[in-house]
């Protein structure tokens, strides 16, 4: 199946139609058991791919290339970007995962933190969740906003509207700028996070992955879909679409990653800089000199 069959059920640019219960956390895009069994090798013929074109991306210092990860707790966020970013130059490539604000981050505007952490030109910047909690999790526990030192007259009950207008006007500013956007919410069914929290209650290698507050957030289930629903309705675009991946198979997620990844890279038509005459006559003095040393 070729990468864009892959994909193409998953990518939202218009998400005045999108439905959370349309995406099913299960789905493996009807391939054939047996890929399954060649997934490992599938996703480094990706990775390979993707570290040659990075390479191009890097040396042509044009584009810059964002990649948001969002999902619920234990969908696979850190593993997906761990075996999917595998095989690029860690010099043009940077993560970024977003905690609770600091203090500092707090006496700005809710963009500012993820702003200063934009890839330069010629990178691929990953945002570990990004400035989406600020629709997500403080949606679902709007008492955060009073931490926020926001003026109460602002507080109003079009706040969500109003960032994630914000949100959808501030990648609409960077992709004018040279930025290439793909957002990924790796969509978990409840069933498989339950079955993955006990994994990392009954392995000790795993238990430092797990708290009690995973629990609790789980009552909130529904508001959180809610939430992301809406986020993904308002900030669906053609230049920095979402993509809903189903995350109940790990395998599956990466190679949907992946294949987003490498088509996005496909699509800028990168080139190694040209040379011209002089610099050609600079190298050929170059080799000269150091073949007659």
């Amino acid at each position: 199946m070729a990468h864009r069959d892959l994909i193409r059920p998953f990518i939202v640019t218009d998400g005045r139609k999108f439905r959370m219960r349309d995406v099913d956390p299960s789905d493996t895009g009807g391939l054939p058991p047996e890929i399954k069994a060649r997934s490992k090798a599938l996703l480094q013929e990706g990775v390979e791919r993707m570290a040659a074109l990075q390479e191009r991306l890097y040396a042509q210092d044009r584009w810059g290339v964002l990649l948001i990860f969002q999902a619920m707790d234990a969908a696979g966020k850190d593993s997906a970007i761990e075996h999917v970013m595998s095989g690029v130059n860690p010099q043009g490539c940077q993560v970024h995962a977003f905690k609770a604000p600091s203090t500092e981050e707090l006496d700005h505007d809710f963009l500012w933190r993820t702003s200063r952490a934009l890839p330069e030109r010629g990178r691929i910047g990953i945002f570990n969740r990004s400035y989406y909690e600020e629709v997500l999790i403080v949606r679902v526990h709007p008492a955060i906003l009073g931490t926020q030192h926001i003026p109460p007259p602002l507080v109003t009950k079009r706040i969500w509207k109003e960032r994630l207008e914000d949100i959808a006007a501030h990648e609409r500013y960077l992709s004018r700028n040279g930025y290439v956007i793909r957002k990924f919410f790796l969509h978990v069914s409840k069933a498989e996070q339950k079955r993955r929290f006990l994994a990392r209650i009954d392995r000790p290698e795993k238990n430092w992955k797990f708290q009690m507050a995973d629990v609790s957030e789980r009552q909130r289930w529904k508001a959180y879909l809610a939430a992301y629903e809406d986020a993904i309705q308002r900030t669906s675009t053609p230049e920095a679409p979402w993509i809903v991946v189903p995350a109940d198979h790990k395998w599956f997620t990466r190679l949907v990653v992946s294949n987003v990844i490498v088509e996005a890279l496909e699509g800028l038509n990168l080139q190694f800089p040209a040379i011209d005459a002089a610099r050609r006559a600079e190298l050929a003095e170059a080799r000269k000199l150091l073949t007659n040393e």
